[in-house]
């Protein structure tokens, strides 16, 4: 994982991803102050969790993905520090896809966004 993502951003890189305190049930959260952007110039490294019995994960570059950290609370109290991504381009995905159904958008007309699970991890520069 680090191999690859230093051969596409460089060696001065960061890892970041979804932190979650204590578990809770499940609840609604609302985005609290303090949203920042993460990284340079919309590149970053992407590494989804596999399911597998081990650590197994699918890695890939963007350049057209934003990447912030969005903290979360929720109806408790309870406080997550959440990476959201933003895909900036659309245009070329498949226009059934359930993104667009849920927004009630074709592609390449608005970014799409969404939080990231606590197994995924971001890498971006420094």
């Amino acid at each position: 994982m680090v191999d690859f993502t230093t051969s596409k951003l460089g060696k001065n890189v960061e890892a970041v991803s979804t932190e979650v305190n204590k578990e809770s049930n499940l609840q609604q959260y609302t985005i609290a102050s303090g949203v920042k952007k993460l990284g340079e110039k919309n590149k970053a490294v992407v590494c989804h969790k596999e399911n597998y019995p081990y650590a197994v994960f699918y890695c890939h570059k963007t350049d057209t993905t934003k990447a912030y950290s969005v903290p979360l609370e929720g109806a408790d109290g309870s406080r997550v520090k959440a990476i959201a991504v933003c895909h900036t381009d659309t245009s070329e995905w498949n226009p059934k896809h359930l993104a667009f159904q849920v927004l009630k958008v074709q592609p390449g007309t608005v970014p799409v966004c969404h939080l990231l699970p606590e197994d995924h991890v971001v890498w971006i520069r420094k």
